[in-house]
C-alpha cells in the first residue's frame, strides 16, 4: 500500500493526511520520506489549527514565532499564549487540536473583589499570569466566570476547573463544601451536562481525611492497627463528622504547583450560540476565609489532558 501512495503526487498525500489527526501525521511522517515531507506540510498543520487562528495570534500581548504551521501547533500545545491584555491564556489540546483556554483572576467576576480589604492582586511567580486574587477576608465567597461558546471549540466535552492555592496562615476552608455549577445562558438551548449544582472542596487534605474515614467505619483501620501494635491495645481514635461525611469533588495537584477542583462538564455542540457561565459559591457557613490565591478557571476538552504550564 505505501509503495502505490509513493507514485502520488506530494499535494495529494498531504491533502489525505490532512484528514486525519495530529496524531496519525506524525505517525505517517515514519512511513517513508515523501510522506514525511507530506505529514510536514503546512497544508497538513493548517488544517489541524482552529480556523480563526490568525484572530487568536493577533490578540497575543507578544509576538508568535514560527517557520512552520506544524511548529505553531506544538507551540501553542505546549506554551500557552496570553491574550486579551493578558487576562486569558490559549492552547491547544495537543492530540485533538481542539482549543483550550484559560480565564484568569482579572476575567473573573469575584464578589467584593475591588475592596483592598476583602481581596488584594499580588503578582506570583508562579502563575502565567501578571495578578492573581488573594484573599485577605470575606464570609460571602462568590467567583463567577462566562466564555462566549462561539471561542471553543464545536462538538466537544469540556471540563471547567478551579486553579488555586492556599497562601501560609490561609482559614476556613477545612473540610468546608463549597457549590460549583456550570450552565449555559442564552442561545436558545440549555446544554449538555450543565445547570447542576455539585459539592466540591478546596482543602487539600480532604480527600485524604474523607478516605480515612471511610477506612475507619469499615473496621479495616483497627485491624490494621491492632496487627500493628504487640504491646497493647489500640487507642480508640475520634474523628470529626464532617470529616466522614465528604462527598463531592475533591482537588487534585498539577504539575506547574497549583491545585485544581473540578467545576463541572459541558458539551459544546455544533453552531452552538450562546454563554458558558461558571460559579464558585460559599455563604451558607457564615465563618470568615482568607489566605486563597486565585489564578482563574481552565476550560480543556475532556478527553485528554495539556500539559500543565
Amino acid at each position: 500500500m505505501v509503495t502505490g501512495f509513493n507514485v502520488l503526487p506530494l499535494e495529494c498525500i498531504s491533502k489525505i493526511i490532512s484528514f486525519t489527526s495530529p496524531l496519525e501525521a506524525c505517525r505517517s511522517s515514519a512511513v517513508s520520506l515523501i510522506f514525511r515531507s507530506a505529514a510536514d506540510s503546512d497544508s497538513v498543520w493548517e488544517k489541524f489549527l482552529p480556523s480563526d487562528y490568525k484572530n487568536i495570534l493577533s490578540r497575543s500581548v507578544s509576538s508568535v514565532d514560527f517557520s512552520s504551521k506544524k511548529e505553531l501547533y506544538f507551540r501553542l500545545c505546549d506554551d500557552p499564549i496570553l491574550i486579551d491584555d493578558g487576562y486569558m491564556s490559549f492552547a491547544l489540546d495537543k492530540l485533538s487540536g481542539r482549543k483550550c483556554y484559560t480565564l484568569g483572576a482579572r476575567r473573573l467576576s469575584i464578589a467584593w473583589g475591588g475592596s483592598t480589604s476583602n481581596w488584594t492582586w499580588p503578582s506570583v511567580p508562579e502563575s502565567r499570569f501578571g495578578e492573581v486574587a488573594h484573599l485577605e477576608e470575606v464570609c460571602w465567597l462568590q467567583i463567577d466566570g462566562k466564555v462566549d461558546t462561539r471561542m471553543l471549540s464545536p462538538e466537544t466535552t469540556y471540563i471547567a476547573k478551579f486553579i488555586f492555592k492556599f497562601a501560609e496562615g490561609s482559614m476556613g476552608f477545612d473540610y468546608q463544601p463549597v457549590d460549583v455549577v456550570v450552565k449555559f445562558v442564552g442561545g436558545g438551548r440549555s446544554g449538555v451536562g450543565t445547570g447542576k449544582v455539585q459539592t466540591a472542596y478546596l482543602d487539600p487534605d480532604s480527600r485524604k481525611n474523607a478516605q480515612f474515614g471511610r477506612l475507619r467505619n469499615t473496621g479495616l483501620f483497627q485491624r490494621t492497627l491492632r496487627l500493628s501494635t504487640s504491646i497493647r491495645p489500640p487507642i480508640p481514635i475520634r474523628l470529626p463528622q464532617q470529616m466522614l461525611d465528604l462527598e463531592g469533588q475533591f482537588p487534585e495537584e498539577r504539575g506547574d504547583g497549583w491545585l485544581e477542583v473540578q467545576m463541572g462538564e459541558f458539551y459544546i455542540g455544533k453552531g452552538e450560540d450562546g454563554e458558558v457561565q461558571m460559579s464558585l459559591l460559599e455563604v451558607k457557613g457564615g465563618h470568615w476565609k482568607s489566605g486563597l490565591n486565585v489564578q482563574g478557571i481552565e476550560l480543556r476538552p475532556k478527553e485528554t489532558k495539556i500539559p500543565n504550564k
